[in-house]
Formats: structure tokens, C-alpha cells, sequence
């Protein structure tokens, strides 16, 4: 089977169990993003690696868009995620939700392992407030051992599948960038 084609189907299974256990904890807490929100994404500093955005550029690729998307991306200074569309009418802002990336799944229902081995749920100042009532049972469910979603674990599978395209974090536009540009140097060569 081809390289690319075996990489891509590894991250996507990665992201699948993710959403699977991502939607589990959102049942038994209830917890949930504010209708068209997005919020989160307009965060300027976020980052990612290649290859949590390599399932992004391989679909954008087969769908003929890989130089439009390239050229925007390479002559873009905004910093803020270039696949956000703000005008979207739909749940959240993202114009390519399915091919999100790692960090866009896991922000809100997943947990960090702080200096104690204790699980902290990470989310956004909007849930905590909005939802607190919610926000609090999930993190005292979260201490008596309910399962959620550990980042750093997410990212040790990937790292496994492909560690030279996880191995740095980049802004996510470059990590954007970084993800077209290796499935067109891939298939230049095929």
C-alpha cells in the first residue's frame, strides 16, 4: 500500500477512537461547545505538528486544491488558523471539521496530567463559566477515576505512527503548510 495513503489511515484512527471517547465523556457529562461558537480557534498562538494535519492536506490534495490552499497559506500573516471560516452558519467555524487536526479535537473534552499524575480537564473559560455546574461534577468524576481523553497519550500515538512529523510543534498555519507541502512532494514523485 502506498506510504502516504498508510499514514493518513493511522491518524484517522487515531482521531476516530478520539472522537468516540471525546463523545463518551460528553454524554456522561454533558458538557458541549455554544452553537456556531469557535472561539477557541481564534487563539493566536496555537500549534501543531505535520502530521495531525496530514489527513487535511491529503483530502485537499485529491480534491485539486493542495497550490490554492499552499499559496494562501505561504502568503498569509495572520496567525490565526487559516481554515477557520467565521462567516459559517454551522456548529463551530471550521471549514474543514472532519480533517481538523489533534489539538482542534482534543481541546475542551480532554485532561493533562499535571506534576501530581492527577488528570485536569482542559476546556475553555466559556464551558467552565457557562456550563460550571457541569464543568465541576466533570472534574470531581475526573478525580474518582470517570474516563477522559489524556492529551499527551493522543499524542504519543501519533508520535508512534510517524515521530520525524511529530517530533516539532509549529503555529498552526505553518504546521498547515508544512502538511500540503509533504503530500505534494510525496506525489511529485509518483
Amino acid at each position: 500500500m502506498d506510504w502516504m495513503v498508510t499514514q493518513v489511515q493511522a491518524v484517522e484512527k487515531v482521531f476516530e477512537s478520539l472522537d468516540a471517547s471525546i463523545q463518551q465523556f460528553q454524554d456522561n457529562t454533558t458538557l458541549h461547545c455554544r452553537w456556531g461558537c469557535g472561539k477557541c480557534c481564534f487563539k493566536p498562538d496555537i500549534e501543531a505538528t505535520i502530521l495531525e494535519f496530514l489527513p487535511f492536506a491529503y483530502h485537499i490534495y485529491h480534491q485539486q486544491q493542495a497550490e490554492n490552499w499552499l499559496e494562501k497559506l505561504r502568503q498569509s500573516k495572520d496567525s490565526v488558523c487559516l481554515i477557520l471560516n467565521p462567516t459559517s452558519a454551522a456548529a463551530g467555524l471550521c471549514s474543514q471539521y472532519p480533517h481538523r487536526g489533534l489539538i482542534c479535537r482534543l481541546f475542551g473534552y480532554s485532561a493533562r496530567t499535571n506534576k501530581y499524575q492527577e488528570k485536569e480537564l482542559v476546556t475553555c473559560a466559556i464551558i467552565k463559566t457557562e456550563q460550571s455546574a457541569a464543568y465541576h461534577q466533570a472534574q470531581i468524576a475526573i478525580q474518582q477515576g470517570w474516563e477522559v481523553p489524556v492529551m499527551n497519550q493522543y499524542y504519543m500515538q501519533l508520535h508512534a505512527i510517524d515521530f520525524d512529523l511529530t517530533r516539532e510543534f509549529y503555529p498552526i498555519n505553518r504546521a498547515l503548510q508544512l502538511a500540503l507541502e509533504k503530500v505534494l512532494h510525496y506525489y511529485a514523485y509518483r
